[in-house]
């Protein structure tokens, strides 16, 4: 659904920056606004990124089945709809869905809520401190166990949410909205990084995290591998990672706290 280009961005002599990061240069293996707002923040801070995804996203499989679903959420017949990731909102973008005014939006994951702000549409409910599928289950909005709600997720998504409903009662319908595949890493940023000329890697989600193992490994020691919260973080070890520091919480700005924090210690 999307095509992601390859670059690398440099902090230019025009813009002032505070180089805490300015020995850096960072691997970003995602496209698309994660990649755009990570990039900023990195460049702020004097880094050199390197955007080069390693996953990318394609229909369902059942494109009968998601369409029907849109088809009742645009009808008025589910209370809320729950996103779970920055591509559901493109796939709702993609399929040109509208939300009735009746219909509460729940967004799972800071990025989530930033695509979802970008693409106009309202965002009623985030969890308070946990902003994971955990702290979603925890920390339910009002009303939330009565309702009749959607759940648009990709095909490999991990079933937290759906075992955390189960076990509260919750009747949600999950429909798969998009898979994730891999793709191929261009030999120049394979050899960079087998170089150490990569001082950093960003891991944004645990299908990443397994793309960049079958790819890269074995990553060099002196390079760091900085995930975006404990259960990414997970993931990326299973995958066979060595995992240098995690993020508290899944945000992006958390994300490049930890990449700081790990280069400051």
């Amino acid at each position: 659904m999307t095509d992601f280009a390859i670059r690398e961005v440099s902090p230019t002599a025009s813009i002032p920056v505070i180089r805490r990061l300015g020995d850096q240069t960072v691997l970003i293996p995602r496209g698309g606004r994660f990649a755009e707002d990570i990039t900023n923040r990195l460049t702020t801070l004097g880094a050199r990124t390197v955007v080069a995804p390693v996953v990318n996203f394609a229909s369902a499989d059942d494109t009968g089945a998601l369409q029907s679903q849109f088809d009742s959420l645009a009808a008025g017949s589910y209370d809320w709809i729950v996103l779970t990731s920055a591509t559901t909102v493109d796939v709702l973008q993609h399929h040109k869905v509208e939300i009735p005014e009746r219909t509460r939006v729940a967004a799972i994951g800071e990025t989530t809520a930033q695509a979802l702000l970008f693409a106009n549409i309202r965002v009623d409910f985030v969890p308070p401190t946990d902003n994971s599928s955990r702290g979603f289950i925890s920390s339910l909005p009002g009303g939330f166990t009565e309702s009749t709600i959607l759940v648009p997720h990709s095909e490999t998504s991990e079933p937290i949410l759906a075992a955390g409903f189960d076990q509260r009662g919750i009747d949600a319908t999950f429909v798969s909205a998009y898979r994730t595949v891999g793709v191929p890493i261009p030999a120049d940023v394979r050899a960079r990084v087998h170089s150490g000329d990569i001082t950093a890697i960003l891991v944004s989600s645990g299908s990443v995290a397994r793309q960049l193992a079958e790819q890269l490994s074995p990553i060099p020691e002196s390079t760091a591998v900085i995930c975006i919260g404990p259960r990414t973080a997970f993931d990326a070890q299973q995958a066979g990672l060595a995992v240098s520091h995690t993020a508290a919480e899944r945000s992006n700005e958390a994300l490049i706290d930890a990449l700081l924090e790990f280069r400051d210690a």
